[in-house]
């Protein structure tokens, strides 16, 4: 191959490369809208999480009784707030 062949062939893989980088209809990566259930789901997940963490967390001793029992209040009243409204949107 002589060394015009090759510099032509680079040029043509290097535009190809770059057309395909950037080429606007490359929508592979892109990600449906999320609705406020998606929402709500997700963050029903990270409270289920933060209770789990926080029980640990307590008996592996880093609470005293009294936060343990504000905090673990807190995430459980978010939570049953939360489940409310999810059970809302899944009836509508």
């Amino acid at each position: 191959m002589s060394e015009t062949a090759g510099l032509i062939a680079g040029i043509l893989l290097l535009l190809a490369l770059v057309i395909y980088v950037f080429w606007p209809e490359n929508a592979f990566a892109a990600q449906r809208q999320k609705t406020q259930l998606d929402f709500l789901l997700e963050r029903k997940e990270q409270l289920y999480e933060n209770l789990r963490d926080l029980n640990f967390e307590y008996r592996a001793g880093k609470y005293p009784e009294e936060d343990f029992q504000v905090q673990r209040a807190h995430l459980e009243a978010e939570t049953a707030q939360l489940l409310a409204e999810i059970e809302r949107l899944q009836r509508a």
